[in-house]
């Protein structure tokens, strides 16, 4: 784990994805802000459709945003073709969710782990062969795996190679979008265990994309949280959840589970469902399921201000919402749930 450091191997500048639809354009990403430094770990957490993945998709150039700007190490890279990303590419690699879907079933380890060298000339054949050997041993995977298929594999080994694979061209940048939400619960800590060290050894940038609070908080050094293509707070990881400012994120925490069944945990209920990225309500979107909405976040959207750092030279924290004073200070959900 890392201090922020003030030059970013990522940042992302006022992100927008919206797809066309018939009515409309489906937001599923509104104007996303974040930096990460060289050896920082930022945890994006938030429910299912809150447009995660989106923003992981559009960091690695797997979809091209619709506006605000991506720049990974000095390079902005949301006009580039193809061609001219291509370099770029190893710098940023991304771990998928799925490793049986990631992964070309009828290519080896071998030849999975080898093709980031080959296409950006890294290595010749001899070289290459070597450096999978290393590489899986490096994941914790017998070398005697390289030559059998991905359907040979476990799950849990299949996203060990997939992990291999993106660190095989030393990238400044790792995103892994849910890397162990598609395993058993039993290989799910060893996976996790490995994305540590493996970081902590060669100090690159992750951006861990997940719903797994426990794995974040384990994880990441800061946390963005999302909430329907928006980014409502931002904060040291220990700070948020020791001390969570947005009701969303209040609400979020509530919900985890914790380690001792007989320890009280005030739950806060919210009422209905997150709205649809097509006609998102107007103002703060949570408004229409927080509890101490008022008519000001009914009509007026929230900006992500800094507040206060939690002690003399700490890291400051971002948070979007009206009833957070300057001084930091935020309601409890609890006390309207």
């Amino acid at each position: 784990m890392t201090d922020r450091v003030t030059t970013p191997v990522l940042d992302v500048r006022g992100l927008r994805r919206h797809f066309p639809a018939p009515s409309g354009s489906v937001r599923a990403v509104d104007g996303v802000s974040l930096t990460i430094g060289p050896g920082e770990v930022v945890g994006l957490v938030g429910e299912s459709g809150s447009g995660k993945s989106t923003v992981g998709r559009c960091v690695v150039r797997l979809d091209t945003p619709t506006g605000g700007e991506v720049v990974i190490d000095g390079t902005d890279v949301t006009s580039l073709s193809a061609r001219q990303m291509r370099p770029l590419r190893k710098k940023v690699h991304l771990v998928f969710q799925d490793p049986s879907s990631s992964l070309n079933p009828r290519m080896t380890i071998r030849q999975i782990i080898a093709e980031p060298l080959r296409l950006h000339g890294l290595a010749s054949r001899a070289e290459a062969s070597a450096r999978v050997d290393e590489l899986l041993r490096q994941v914790g995977l017998r070398p005697e795996l390289a030559d059998r298929t991905p359907h040979q594999l476990s799950g849990g080994q299949r996203q060990r190679v997939s992990i291999a694979r993106a660190l095989s061209v030393e990238p400044a940048l790792l995103v892994a979008d849910e890397p162990t939400s598609a395993l058993d619960v039993s290989v799910q800590a060893s996976v996790l265990n490995l994305l540590a060290d493996l970081q902590k050894d060669r100090g690159f940038g992750c951006l861990f994309i997940t719903h797994d609070l426990a794995a974040v908080e384990y994880l990441a050094d800061r946390i963005a949280v999302m909430y329907l293509g928006r980014i409502v707070e931002q904060a040291p990881a220990g700070e948020l959840f020791a001390d969570p400012k947005h009701p969303y994120t209040q609400a979020l925490l509530s919900a985890a589970p914790v380690p001792d069944p007989r320890a009280g945990r005030e739950r806060i209920v919210l009422g209905g469902d997150l709205p649809s990225p097509l006609d998102p309500p107007p103002g703060c979107h949570f408004h229409t399921r927080c509890p101490l909405a008022t008519d000001r976040c009914r009509t007026e959207a929230p900006e992500l201000r800094v507040l206060p750092a939690a002690e003399p030279g700490g890291a400051p924290r971002e948070v979007a919402c009206h009833l957070v004073g300057e001084d930091g200070k935020a309601p409890d959900a609890r006390a309207a749930a």
